[in-house]
């Protein structure tokens, strides 16, 4: 992708946040995001076949971004053990929402929460299996991997949308140890 295609990618993704910041996402029109980011429609549709391919990509941009981080792919430090909370990865993820990136907090505590948190939980399961399947914590238990799965990103993500109803008052670290404290039970044989 060149430069201007970048350029146009980039100026569609800031004019659709912004309006999803501002409205609710059945209400937004092509027509409105192709105004808002100043490009014709079809710029739009080289990019982006939908609305919800936009949506699909702009959520997977914005959560690849922070699984990738919590994962230590940029930046070299891989959080392995979940069982600690001082190096567990929902440690680091409730940082990188802290930082809110990409105004990130904005969208999850918008009126399009759901959608977001939808994605945010389907990022999370393939995270979470990386994080515990590959150390054996799953296997450990009585239940089966994937309700295991569903149920601790399911948590997980009830537990973001908990913090930020409650703008945030908590530490990322103190999120943690509650958020560890319910689900490691569930780990134990």
């Amino acid at each position: 992708m060149d430069r201007r295609q970048r350029k146009s990618r980039e100026a569609i993704f800031e004019a659709f946040t912004y309006l999803l910041s501002e409205k609710n996402y059945n209400k937004i029109s092509v027509q409105e995001i192709i105004d808002a980011a100043d490009v014709g429609r079809t710029t739009f549709y080289t990019h982006f076949e939908t609305k919800d391919f936009l949506l699909k990509e702009l959520c997977e941009e914005l959560f690849r971004h922070i699984m990738d981080s919590a994962m230590g792919l940029p930046h070299g430090h891989y959080h392995y053990y979940c069982g600690n909370a001082k190096d567990s990865v929902f440690l680091h993820l409730l940082r990188h929402l802290q930082e809110n990136d990409r105004n990130i907090l904005g969208l999850l505590s918008s009126q399009n929460n759901e959608i977001f948190l939808r994605y945010f939980k389907s990022d999370l399961k393939r995270l979470i299996l990386t994080q515990y399947a590959d150390t054996g914590l799953l296997q450990k238990s009585k239940l089966p991997e994937d309700y295991l799965v569903n149920h601790i990103s399911s948590s997980f993500v009830e537990t973001v949308d908990w913090w930020l109803l409650r703008d945030r008052k908590e530490t990322p670290e103190a999120i943690t140890e509650y958020f560890l404290s319910v689900i490691e039970p569930i780990l134990e044989v």
